[in-house]
C-alpha cells in the first residue's frame, strides 16, 4: 500500500493520539487538508476510525 509522505506523518500522528487541529498546527496545513488526508488514509486502511487505523498501521509497520 502505498502512501505519500504527507499521509505518513498524519497517520503517525494518529498513531499518537492527536487530534485533527493538533495535526494540522504541526504540519502547516489547515483543519479542512487534515480531515481530507484522515479520511482518504481511512479509505485506504479500510478502517472506521483512528483506533483501528493506529492498529492496522502498526500490524503493517507503516
Amino acid at each position: 500500500m502505498d502512501f505519500p509522505n504527507r499521509e505518513k506523518n498524519v497517520l503517525k500522528y494518529i498513531s499518537e493520539g492527536f487530534s485533527n487541529q493538533e495535526i494540522a498546527d504541526r504540519l502547516f496545513l489547515t483543519l479542512g487538508t487534515t480531515k481530507k488526508y484522515v479520511h482518504t488514509i481511512f479509505q485506504k486502511l479500510k478502517v472506521k476510525n483512528r483506533v483501528q487505523a493506529a492498529k492496522k498501521a502498526r500490524q503493517m509497520e507503516l
